[in-house]
């Protein structure tokens, strides 16, 4: 029979904020910014006011570790879910400063109204309104003077005792001896079943990943840094989508403005480029794959716990080791010259565009891919090739959709073997053989999904190959894409539609072509074999409807580019269904172009 790996006790909600203040239990902001709604504060204050319950908290106990001179430490208490209970209950009971979604500092204050006994979100009508407690936090000040408060509540307010009003703020006060569960884990325990203990518990359903424990981890550890290090990825990643966000950390976390971490990041603040907008998971599985050559983000937790994987035990020598590694994958990450040269090797392969990438765990290894061929010494040429290469067998097959920490674990194990340049070779010659191009790809290509990596890897083959939009004589893929042009339907959709085709039908990515709008307009409902007609019309002196093609050998150029089949390319008629199939063989053969010259 299983043993129990958990313990669960009572305390008061003072008990656990005074436990908060003096750091015997941390708070990893796993979820941070606090992103509660003021709303919702009061709600919490509420419930506790009246002795309702206001759900478990989840206490994980950091490894106790041996120290280098043999003796013990004892290991911090982690809270790993009530972070956000606990953050409104400081901030509304003790006045404390939190970060909202914004990154801006802010109390929330709630008023209190002894007369018909009810809290609300204070706000400047409150302020002005002589029936309300503005700020409660006052009565929980250590210096309050009650009596004072209650002499004061009374002179505003005419015609009540202060004999009542002292004994409603009395029970106010009281909420802090209210008790609150709370769950304590095992340190022993693993992050599956931590994972599957704070599920199972959690009401609100929220999920955490292996990188939030891992964010948790971080944070508490102050002895290495961790809580810089913690700030620094939440930072970097940030500033990365909001640039303007360097003027924050400026003004208001002056201690990380003078950090390494942020001289080695501020150059984010001139930077608008969305290709690549790594998350904190993003950042940490590459910072740790390419430093540490392991793949699983549980091992990572591990060893900056002090785990010795031999021994079984838990040491601070690895501890501290492990830290100073992943600070070296952290700063290797925000380097500006590798960040920049990452993202433009993507653009050298035609994604040119945030709206076409796929992928984001197949970005994330390509960029361990990058910092590998660094490590290794590998010529600029080499690791260009083999970084785009490796993307875009990636989003093809779709290597890391399914368990993407098995194939990182795997891929960079292989790669710490045999090295970088023979495994990746070995792999792309595995996954796309020439029968991959004419058997499988085609195959797969049977979707409507204006999101799949395949219609992506498309546009960025045209991009690569400085394609013209469809009928376009001047205007090119590479323009549309970075000033929103149409996605025309070669078959329009309205003229499937009267056919009684489905939306899976005629948005099949075989029938999306890139097209300026004006062209997209003039075409409408017409079938293709008409208005191609027209446009071989206009090349011999007809009317011009269809952008600026003039010449007819220009025309057929323009049609081979976009992949359209004979005998539509012609302007002849063509089954729908014949026609797609002919058009995904012809777009697959386009990709293998490209790949090929990548």
């Amino acid at each position: 029979m299983p043993t129990q790996c958990y313990t669960v006790v009572s305390h008061s909600v003072e008990t656990l904020l005074s436990w908060v203040k003096s750091g015997e239990i941390a708070i990893p902001e796993i979820q941070r910014p606090f992103v509660w709604r003021s709303t919702k504060v009061r709600y919490l204050l509420d419930s506790l006011y009246k002795g309702y319950p206001i759900g478990y908290l989840i206490i994980w106990k950091n490894p106790d570790v041996k120290l280098k001179d043999g003796s013990i430490s004892d290991g911090k208490k982690i809270l790993i879910d009530g972070q956000q209970r606990v953050t409104a209950l400081m901030t509304s009971l003790l006045g404390r400063e939190v970060m909202n979604s914004d990154y801006q500092s802010q109390i929330i204050r709630i008023a209190y109204n002894p007369q018909e006994d009810i809290f609300e979100v204070q706000n400047p009508a409150i302020i002005k309104n002589p029936a309300w407690i503005p700020d409660i936090a006052k009565l929980f000040s250590p210096e309050a003077d009650v009596l004072q408060i209650v002499d004061d509540y009374c002179a505003r307010n005419e015609g009540l005792t202060q004999a009542a009003i002292f004994k409603q703020i009395q029970v106010v006060q009281k909420i802090i001896y209210n008790q609150v569960g709370v769950i304590v884990l095992e340190h022993s325990l693993d992050i599956d079943t931590v994972t599957d203990i704070f599920i199972r518990v959690n009401s609100a359903g929220t999920e955490l990943s292996q990188a939030d424990f891992a964010m948790s981890k971080i944070a508490v550890n102050e002895a290495y840094g961790g809580n810089i290090m913690r700030r620094a990825i939440d930072y970097f990643c940030h500033m990365a989508v909001n640039p303007e966000f360097y003027q924050v950390i400026e003004k208001q976390d002056i201690e990380f403005a003078r950090s390494e971490y942020y001289s080695k990041m501020r150059w984010l603040k001139d930077v608008n480029d969305d290709i690549y907008d790594p998350s904190y998971t993003d950042m940490l599985r590459v910072a740790f794959t390419s430093q540490f050559g392991r793949g699983k983000l549980q091992d990572l937790v591990s060893l900056i716990s002090g785990r010795n994987f031999e021994t079984k035990g838990f040491e601070d020598r690895i501890s501290e080791e492990s830290f100073a590694k992943l600070k070296t994958g952290i700063m290797t990450f925000i380097n500006q010259n590798n960040f920049e040269r990452f993202v433009m090797i993507l653009r050298s392969a035609g994604f040119i565009s945030s709206r076409m990438i796929g992928g984001q765990n197949a970005l994330n290894f390509a960029y361990i891919i990058f910092l590998r061929a660094r490590y290794e010494a590998l010529s600029s040429g080499l690791t260009e090739r083999l970084v785009r290469k490796w993307y875009a067998m990636s989003i093809l097959q779709g290597r890391y959709s399914g368990s993407p920490e098995s194939s990182f674990d795997l891929d960079i194990r292989q790669i710490q073997e045999y090295g970088l340049e023979r495994h990746i070779e070995t792999v792309l010659e595995t996954e796309l053989p020439d029968s991959f191009w004419t058997g499988l790809l085609p195959q797969f290509m049977n979707t409507s999904s204006s999101q799949s990596p395949y219609w992506k890897a498309y546009q960025a083959a045209q991009v690569k190959q400085n394609d013209k939009g469809f009928l376009s004589r001047d205007i090119s893929v590479t323009d549309m894409l970075i000033h929103a042009g149409d996605v025309h339907h070669i078959f329009p959709k309205n003229y499937l539609k009267k056919q009684g085709y489905s939306r899976s039908k005629y948005n099949q990515i075989a029938n999306f072509a890139t097209t300026q709008s004006e062209i997209n307009i003039a075409i409408s409902d017409k079938a293709p074999a008409q208005y191609l007609a027209e446009a071989y019309n206009q090349c011999n002196g007809g009317e011009m409807k269809y952008g600026s093609i003039i010449d007819a050998h220009d025309l057929k150029t323009n049609l081979q580019m976009n992949c359209i089949p004979y005998p539509i390319s012609v302007g002849g008629d063509m089954d729908y269904e014949e026609f797609l199939q002919q058009r995904r063989k012809l777009m697959a053969l386009k990709i293998r172009d490209w790949y090929k010259s990548l």
